[in-house]
């Protein structure tokens, strides 16, 4: 969910919300010892699938040529957010 510290849903436009995820997903990953490349599927919802295109181009601005399985779909009946992002991460044990 694109909520910052205080668990506010970010306002602002697709870009604004889709940037506060994927930097909650890196502090949650880096909690497990995973950085976002340990990341192997992602399941995206967006609000209006129109604000795909800017908001693929944020997402991939994440990730290097390590591009991840990912879904999206549209999901109108969320409520604020225009952006809800879920991921599988594996950390291979050394």
């Amino acid at each position: 969910m694109p909520a910052n510290a205080d668990g506010a849903i970010v306002v602002g436009g697709i870009e604004a919300q889709t940037r506060q995820v994927m930097e909650n997903l890196k502090k949650v990953l880096a909690l497990a010892g995973a950085p976002l490349d340990d990341r192997c599927k992602s399941t995206v919802w967006l609000h209006d699938a129109r604000d795909f295109a800017a908001f693929n181009r944020l997402y991939m601005s994440y990730f290097g040529e390590n591009e991840p399985a990912r879904s999206t779909t549209e999901a109108q009946r969320m409520v604020d957010a225009k952006v809800e992002i879920d991921v599988v991460a594996y950390e291979p044990k050394i």
